[in-house]
């Protein structure tokens, strides 16, 4: 028997060893498919096809046992096809491409966005850029960027320099400004009207503060007016970069404004009664108060001295300032002109104003 016949016979299956013979193998494949027949018959050997050669001649035989083999192949059935295996091996691997397919269209789909900082004095806003404007006339929709709601800005500077004194920045003034706001709510009644945002004042002065009995140490006014909605003016006290007092009056709107109306409760000309002939020098002090634009165009301010100092008018609030390195006993003498040069306003005549401190 060659080694390829005894390899068939080995692999050959329960319908497989018929089919061999069937085929028209003889010789020693015709004696194992015997024997194979004659274990079925029950011999266990060659010996049980005696019988059936007895019954029948060399040739009928063959031709027999030929038709039965090809009868008995034909009723062996294959196994059947895992056709549901098949289907979920095909439906795992297409939902597979698939989840591929859409991240490469989503990694394609994402535009480059970048970011870059504006800064305006000590404040910082990040602005973020949308993806790049698409060359088409017609808009696109699904492009469309709505930009980031604007933080609310800082107070409006004053109208010049000389209103920032002695070094004093705008940006330290409007954070000593911040400060006081958050001071002054903080100490809010419920249902009590705040003092607003930052963004509604405008500083129109910011002075160093000297120390006096009353209030020790050194430290910075921040003088602030907003028109809406209602008139205040706020004076603010920072000490070592802290809020520590605020000074707030308003106007009333039905009562007539004379053209030049000086701010006496602001105090900022003097220092504590209790230091009278006493104060520390040199002083710097300063004035304020408000003016009606159509008719005054100047405003002078003598304290101290005979020479007077011009006043800084901005947007209908009049500011001086300047420095004393003696004590004084009468107030800032004030002075208002029109746009002739004809003098309008005199502290000296007028009746509502305290010619002389505490």
């Amino acid at each position: 028997m060659s080694g390829e016949q005894d390899g068939r016979r080995k692999d050959a299956g329960d319908g497989e060893e018929w089919e061999l013979l069937a085929e028209g193998g003889g010789g020693e494949d015709e004696e194992w498919v015997w024997g194979l027949l004659g274990e079925d018959a029950g011999g266990g050997d060659t010996g049980a096809r005696g019988p059936l050669a007895k019954d029948a001649g060399d040739g009928e035989t063959e031709e027999w046992v030929r038709e039965l083999l090809a009868e008995d192949a034909y009723a062996i059935s294959p196994s059947p096809v895992p056709y549901p295996a098949i289907r979920r091996r095909g439906v795992v691997e297409r939902r597979r491409r698939l989840a591929v397919a859409g991240a490469v269209i989503v990694a394609l789909g994402v535009a480059p966005v970048a970011t870059w900082t504006v800064v305006r004095g000590d404040q910082a806003d990040t602005v973020v850029a949308g993806p790049p404007a698409e060359d088409s006339g017609t808009p696109d929709s699904s492009s469309s960027y709505a930009s980031p709601p604007a933080t609310p800005q800082g107070p409006t500077p004053p109208a010049t320099p000389a209103q920032l004194v002695a070094g004093i920045t705008f940006p330290q003034a409007a954070d000593g400004l911040e400060k006081c706001l958050a001071y002054d709510r903080s100490g809010a009644q419920p249902g009590e009207e705040g003092p607003g945002e930052a963004s509604e004042y405008r500083i129109i002065l910011a002075i160093p503060s000297t120390g006096d009995s009353n209030s020790p140490g050194d430290g910075i006014y921040v003088v602030a007016v907003k028109e809406k909605p209602t008139p205040v003016r706020l004076i603010c006290t920072l000490r070592n970069g802290r809020a520590e007092g605020v000074n707030s009056s308003g106007t009333d709107e039905n009562e007539p404004v004379p053209l030049v109306y000086p701010d006496i409760n602001s105090k900022l000309y003097q220092q504590s009664f209790l230091d009278r002939g006493n104060w520390k020098l040199p002083f710097r002090w300063g004035v304020i108060g408000t003016y009606i634009p159509a008719k005054v165009t100047r405003v002078t301010a003598s304290y101290g001295t005979s020479t007077p100092v011009e006043a800084a008018l901005d947007h209908g609030w009049y500011v001086a300032t300047g420095v004393l390195d003696r004590q004084v006993t009468r107030a800032p003498h004030l002075k208002g002109y029109d746009s002739s040069g004809r003098l309008v306003y005199d502290s000296d005549t007028d009746t509502t104003y305290e010619h002389t401190l505490p």
